[in-house]
């Protein structure tokens, strides 16, 4: 799942991206609100969550919601601020946001808060999401081969949850990989793809469920459950 996070204030912002990477989350952590209005504008990124702080330098989390629902947006979004009053909340709600987190705020409530939106997403509506003999558990961020889970780093539970996320047989480009599974300012290497992949075939055939992924040389790859 991929979630942008939107927050000025450096060190609250880092150990937010900090403790959603460390939940297996991609994050994009914008540090303005323009910077975060060019990042939803960008077509190939999908978020599934937008945590916005309130108070935001050239644009604020507030203007962010209104731009966003006034294109009929649907992406839920969590509102961070130290603003308690009940006309603030009403302001946010109002504006757009789906919910609101009062700072300062403890992890867990915030992680909880993250799961409940992306439960609004379509491809969250439930705890699991199932191909063939491969399942991916969402309360428990594991993948599992007919019953017996298989660890996983967090890079390779996202790019599986990817191709989960499509039809089975689909072909995925590199580029399509590296632009949803890779935070935009990251630099991956040009090999970083394939290296993946090599790692995901070694693992899974420890757990004999062999030739799961298959490259299609030219175009990309391919997951194919048994």
């Amino acid at each position: 799942m991929r979630i942008l996070l939107v927050e000025d204030e450096p060190d609250l912002g880092k150990a937010i991206q900090h403790t959603l990477n460390q939940e297996k989350y991609v994050v994009d952590w914008a540090q303005d609100g323009l910077e975060a209005w060019n990042y939803l504008e960008y077509k190939w990124t999908q978020y599934q969550v937008g945590i916005f702080d309130w108070m935001l330098p050239k644009l604020t989390g507030i203007e962010l919601c209104r731009r966003l629902r006034s294109q009929s947006s649907s992406l839920p979004i969590l509102m961070l601020t130290a603003k308690d009053g009940i006309e603030d909340k009403v302001q946010g709600l109002d504006a757009g946001a789906d919910d609101y987190l009062i700072k300062p705020f403890n992890t867990p409530e915030l992680l909880a808060r993250v799961r409940a939106l992306a439960r609004r997403s379509p491809q969250f509506q439930t705890q699991n999401l199932q191909v063939g003999n491969l399942t991916l558990d969402y309360s428990t961020s594991s993948i599992s081969i007919q019953n017996t889970v298989v660890p996983l780093t967090a890079k390779e539970f996202q790019i599986l949850e990817y191709f989960l996320q499509h039809p089975p047989n689909q072909i995925l480009t590199r580029d399509q990989i590296i632009e949803q599974i890779w935070e935009i300012n990251s630099e991956p290497s040009s090999n970083v793809v394939a290296a993946q992949m090599r790692l995901l075939r070694r693992k899974f055939a420890e757990y004999s469920c062999n030739d799961i992924i298959e490259t299609v040389y030219g175009l990309g790859y391919r997951l194919k459950p048994q």
